[in-house]
């Protein structure tokens, strides 16, 4: 199918499939909500320009996935991105509880924020995610290492300082 010559809700329907997974991925790597917003409409008009077909739906999705991490990259690096501060005010987390890790999640370098999403998240494989970001699998394997590490000290921290404030309490 190409999206130039389709009806329009059939491209509403490929936009419907990806838009939250899209949306997920390109929060993980900016860690803003209007970039990536910005990003994922980027993808979406990138697809329709190009119109590429896939033989399979992985091959979509995964297609997708990478173009929506190089376009988060290219976010990062701009200039007027380095002069801003990011503001999270929504998580796309379902439950309320894993609000606190998500944030801790969010707190974390852009290039780990990125391999814990797309495994975690996503499903991925080291293998693929390497093959999606363009990095190593033994840099991708490492990245995730350092962020459960990270993340690791992190909630341990926190919930040390709460038994500790509840037994004063």
């Amino acid at each position: 199918m190409t999206f130039k010559s389709c009806r329009p809700e059939e491209f509403e329907a490929f936009v419907s499939r990806h838009e939250n997974r899209l949306y997920r991925t390109a929060l993980a790597v900016t860690g803003n909500a209007a970039d990536a917003e910005n990003v994922v409409q980027e993808a979406f008009w990138r697809a329709y320009e190009k119109a590429p077909t896939f033989n399979f739906p992985a091959h979509e999705k995964a297609w997708l996935l990478r173009v929506t991490i190089n376009l988060s990259r290219s976010c990062l690096r701009s200039f007027w991105r380095k002069r801003t501060e990011p503001l999270l005010d929504t998580y796309p987390a379902a439950e309320p509880e894993q609000h606190e890790l998500l944030e801790q999640i969010m707190a974390l370098p852009p290039q780990y924020r990125a391999v814990i999403h797309l495994f975690y998240y996503e499903g991925y494989a080291v293998k693929d995610i390497a093959e999606l970001t363009g990095q190593k699998e033994a840099t991708v394997r490492s990245h995730l290492t350092r962020a459960r590490q990270k993340l690791k000290v992190v909630l341990t921290e926190e919930e040390e300082f709460k038994e500790a404030e509840h037994e004063i309490v």
